[in-house]
């Protein structure tokens, strides 16, 4: 395999590092604290996500310098929350990616550019859509930690590219399909979490499993149509790649997003949620960008909107997913 760059330190990162480092013999990792790297070289553990992993570290070239890791890497996974995206690479420039083979693992949508991440890509470094693919669920990052069984599915138009890269992923506990749905795959990562976020406002509301099972089905379909009008391609939107990484997402307790749905149903403010996670919740981002790609398209998404209402126009949860309940069938 070629030699493999990753991007970024958090959970998700750190869970491809150690997917990485069951079949690969040298990856090379950005950080961009020197003192995370530092603490990595010394005790073989990330100081701030998934403590719990101990890295071989001899397979490991950990730098802070990106353009030193870029330029050593014939592949980049790129693993950089969306929310701050943008702002990373303008504080840390990367060289030239224009030839290189690009995966993107990034769970959302660049606010910026109301943008799907490969779409960012190729138009912020000029790397042709063949030569990327996106790295989807079902999969938490904390249950790779644990290495309990989980799925990945690998999406890309060159079967060549996803293959390898399902391969090399692929260990004793993570299983690995492929997909030449690049464009559908990732809106369907970026709508999850949006629909996360209704999940997780109706639990925090109080509405219950039965209720819940009647969300999510209307979830898939509302996916579907808003994935089929913005490309127009069979798919099959029951697989696990679509709907298997809805469930997780609405469903696990390490979702970010259904914890931060969770939290503004309770009746935190969006601003207290945010603080209290200290984490990234991709959907918040996520449902505004949707709201302004769909004026072209105008598919009926009221969940988006419903979601969006109790984010944005600070309308009342109870209110706003009160209408909503009545809408879903």
């Amino acid at each position: 395999m070629h030699r493999i760059g990753v991007l970024g330190s958090g959970s998700w990162a750190s869970a491809i590092v150690k997917m990485l480092s069951e079949n690969t013999s040298e990856i090379n990792w950005w950080i961009r604290s020197e003192s995370a790297v530092k603490h990595l070289h010394r005790y073989g553990h990330n100081p701030k996500y998934l403590q719990g992993v101990k890295y071989d570290v001899s397979k490991l070239n950990i730098s802070s310098n990106i353009e030193e890791i870029a330029n050593n890497s014939d592949v980049l996974i790129f693993a950089i929350p969306s929310a701050f995206v943008v702002d990373t690479f303008d504080e840390f420039p990367l060289p030239d990616i224009s030839t290189k083979k690009i995966v993107t693992s990034i769970k959302g949508i660049i606010p910026e550019y109301n943008a799907i991440p490969v779409r960012y890509i190729h138009k912020t470094f000029g790397v042709p859509y063949e030569n990327m693919a996106m790295i989807s669920g079902p999969c938490h990052a904390e249950e790779v930690a644990l290495e309990r069984l989980s799925y990945l599915t690998i999406a890309g138009p060159d079967e060549v590219l996803t293959t390898q890269i399902a391969d090399i992923l692929a260990c004793r506990y993570i299983k690995t399909t492929t997909t030449d749905d690049l464009f559908g795959t990732e809106l369907s990562a970026v709508l999850k979490n949006i629909y996360s976020l209704a999940s997780g406002i109706y639990a925090g509301l109080g509405y219950g499993d039965n209720f819940q099972a009647v969300l999510i089905s209307n979830c898939i379909q509302e996916a579907e149509n808003l994935i089929d009008a913005i490309n127009p391609i069979h798919r099959d939107v029951l697989t696990s790649a679509y709907l298997g990484d809805l469930l997780v997402t609405a469903y696990s307790k390490f979702s970010r997003n259904r914890n931060f749905g969770f939290m503004v149903g309770k009746g935190y403010s969006v601003k207290t949620a945010q603080m209290e996670m200290d984490m990234v919740a991709e959907g918040y981002y996520a449902v505004k960008s949707i709201i302004e790609i769909n004026k072209k398209f105008q598919v009926d998404i009221p969940i988006v909107h419903a979601v969006y209402h109790v984010l944005y126009e600070r309308i009342s949860p109870v209110v706003e997913m009160n209408i909503l309940a009545d809408k879903l069938s």
